[in-house]
């Protein structure tokens, strides 16, 4: 670095230099002399730098392999204090055996002891014993030969239930051969049956869509009907009210040209003059109808209006309804017949 610096610094000087030859023509021939040692420098200060940037890098390498190193180290000193502190516990186990042997050596004298006295016991009772033993030997050869006696009984008995149970295992195997045929069918079953199903949900859509088709189109049928029924009661009912009128009228008609008929035209003038009315008012006047005929025109317009509440009803109301509304309509045209009936004969009489 410092020869670097250096030679920065006679570079800075050669540029001066090279500066204030330039301005002078007459130093022309140091000037390339001058040229010649600046290349010169400039080359020694690649090298140098070349140098610098290889130093740098080694010192790089070698800071890793310290780095790595202490990290070695460190591990190195950790395993060292966990294998110092297994020594130690290592040695604390060895001397808690040690305590424990001496404890055990001591009482193994003990019962050592315990043992032989013990052993002198035994061997007094196990001659009481066997003196005890031989005369229940006696007795249990006794028993011994009752029991070959039953034991031959046994095994006679034991062939018997062996052959039965062979018998039993073939009847068994055939009925598990049994049970795993029905098993097969009963898959077959099952899949045939599921694929049914699935057929008969597909059918049973199918049906609900044309039955809701159905359904819609019969509620477009009913509504029409409803309103048919409506339309023509409301025309019966004008119809009625009309011939009524008509009925009303040409009575009216006939009581007045009958009144005409008994009163001369010279007394209908007389009678015009005295209320100060024309002929014609006092027609009008004689056509007035009593409170009777209203009353009863009322009456027959409220139950006009009831028939027609009675039929609404009727086809709100939930089925059967037909008959219903078949007699309710029936007695309205009936009644119209009568009222066509009566105009036609008072027409007639008129005429």
């Amino acid at each position: 670095q410092q020869e670097k610096e250096d030679l920065q610094r006679k570079l800075k000087l050669r540029e001066h230099l090279s500066q204030t030859a330039s301005k002078s023509e007459a130093t022309l021939a140091p000037s390339k002399n001058i040229d010649l040692e600046m290349r010169q420098l400039q080359c020694k200060l690649k090298n140098s730098n070349n140098e610098i940037t290889k130093q740098v890098t080694t010192i790089k390498s070698l800071k890793k392999e310290v780095q790595e190193k202490e990290e070695r180290i460190r591990e190195l000193q950790a395993k060292i204090s966990r294998l110092e502190r297994d020594l130690n516990m290592k040695r604390q186990l060895i001397e808690d055996l040690r305590c424990r042997l001496k404890a055990s050596q001591q009482n193994e004298t003990t019962s050592n002891d315990t043992l032989e006295s013990l052993e002198r016991k035994v061997v007094k009772s196990l001659a009481e014993d066997c003196l005890n033993k031989k005369s229940s030997i006696d007795s249990l050869k006794q028993r011994l030969n009752e029991a070959t006696k039953e034991k031959s009984e046994y095994e006679q008995m034991y062939h018997k239930a062996k052959d039965e149970l062979k018998e039993k295992d073939l009847k068994l195997t055939n009925l598990e051969n049994k049970i795993t045929q029905c098993e097969c069918a009963m898959t077959k079953l099952k899949t045939t049956a599921s694929q049914q199903l699935y057929d008969l949900a597909k059918q049973s859509e199918q049906a609900l869509e044309t039955v809701q088709k159905k359904l819609v189109l019969n509620k477009d049928k009913v509504q029409e009907f409803t309103t048919f029924v409506k339309a023509l009661t409301r025309q019966l009912q004008h119809s009625i009210q009309d011939l009524r009128t008509k009925i009303k009228q040409a009575k009216k008609m006939g009581e007045v040209r009958a009144c005409k008929k008994g009163l001369s035209q010279e007394c209908v003038q007389l009678a015009a003059s005295i209320l100060h009315v024309s002929t014609t008012d006092l027609e009008e006047i004689l056509e007035v109808e009593d409170d009777e005929e209203a009353a009863k025109t009322k009456m027959e317009f409220e139950k006009d209006k009831e028939w027609l509440q009675y039929i609404e009803k009727l086809l709100e109301a939930q089925f059967p309804f037909a008959s219903c509304l078949m007699d309710a309509i029936l007695g309205k045209l009936n009644e119209r017949k009568k009222l066509i009936e009566e105009y036609s004969s008072l027409l007639k009489h008129t005429l």
